[in-house]
């Protein structure tokens, strides 16, 4: 035999339930207070104002969810408010009244006048008492409603910048793979016609960046030794390339393998460095990568011969997207500048905050 679970009450109910039982219990107190109080018609004031301010309000809550109250701006919401607090009040008093007369003829008859004259002799005060107690409830309900939107708004409003945030990532990325894989291309079309076993070589390297890419083409971060072993590999496929004209080196720390870098970070300025350094040589020269872990962050630098030259070298689109995704990402904690380290070296240095 199973057992159905209880539903829990809502917080509306529980609200309502909690709030007009504090009231009743004050108003019973004050009547307590009094010279006489008899405790059976205690009992039932309090049961029927609880249930009283309960019909009321709920009714209000009724239309407000049928005719949609809760979705207007204030400007509409506000005359429906006030007209509806008047209503609420009249319908309030007259149950009250109404109440308060049928209990006292059944409890003490004897000091009851007739109902036209004590219907006028408090429909003033309790008119004034609802209207307090409906304003009170009234906008408390669409106060809670209203922060309610405002969480629900603040919330999908965060969930489309992710989203769009995403979006931008994965259109940088798709600028950035084409341009990488086009070049690497061209290189192995001069190769094919000048030197076919280097060709072969390239084209090895070129599959397996290709391979690598696919696998990490939607990750914001990769490991660093997947990402250095991908610049070694693009510097080998240029170096078969330009033969004795570029010479590279990698130094990075056994202990700093695992550390999390945005993809492509490197290969991108190794490929800036061999563009607008290396292959504007007739000499050629020496590309070196070096990473290491600074209090700051991540530090990347990637240096190359040459004199950096304002324009393409440092505004170029691998570079720009590189900046876009550093500022989507890690925003102003990150990073980045090229300058001329020496006479004769540019400097490309990348900061990646931790955490």
């Amino acid at each position: 035999m199973t057992r159905t679970r209880k539903q829990p009450l809502s917080l509306y109910w529980q609200c309502q339930l909690i709030g007009w039982s504090v009231a009743a219990l004050y108003w019973s107190y004050n009547a307590y207070s009094g010279n006489s109080f008899d405790i059976a018609q205690g009992m039932t004031d309090f049961i029927f104002d609880v249930l009283a301010g309960i019909g009321v309000t709920h009714l209000y809550r009724t239309l407000v969810v049928r005719f949609g109250w809760y979705k207007l701006e204030l400007k509409l919401l506000l005359p429906r408010i006030i007209l509806s607090i008047l209503v609420l009040s009249a319908l309030y008093g007259t149950i009250i009244i109404g109440k308060l007369y049928i209990i006292r003829l059944f409890f003490a008859p004897q000091w009851l006048p007739p109902f036209r004259e004590y219907f006028n002799a408090n429909v003033l005060t309790l008119f004034i008492t609802g209207t307090r107690l409906m304003s009170i409830w009234v906008l408390a309900y669409h106060l809670y409603h209203y922060a309610q939107r405002e969480i629900r708004m603040a919330r999908m409003n965060a969930q489309l910048s992710v989203i769009a945030k995403e979006a931008q990532l994965g259109r940088l990325a798709a600028q950035l793979n084409p341009h990488f894989f086009f070049n690497s291309l061209n290189t192995i079309k001069y190769l094919t016609a000048t030197n076919p076993a280097t060709a072969r070589r390239s084209i090895d390297l070129l599959s397996g960046l290709l391979r690598h890419t696919l696998y990490t083409k939607q990750d914001k971060l990769m490991p660093l030794s997947q990402e250095i072993a991908l610049a070694n590999d693009y510097l080998e496929l240029e170096q078969l390339r330009f033969e004795e004209r570029l010479q590279y080196v990698i130094t990075v720390p056994a202990e700093n393998a695992g550390l999390m870098v945005p993809p492509f970070c490197i290969q991108t300025l190794a490929e800036n460095a061999i563009k607008h350094g290396i292959d504007k040589r007739k000499a050629g020269g020496r590309v070196e990568v070096a990473v290491t872990l600074q209090p700051e962050g991540i530090q990347i630098q990637v240096s190359n011969t040459g004199t950096l030259i304002p324009g393409p070298q440092t505004t170029g689109l691998g570079l720009q997207n590189l900046r876009e995704r550093l500022a989507l990402q890690f925003g102003s904690r990150a990073h980045f500048e090229i300058s001329q380290a020496e006479p004769h070296r540019v400097q490309a240095t990348l900061i990646i905050p931790q955490s």
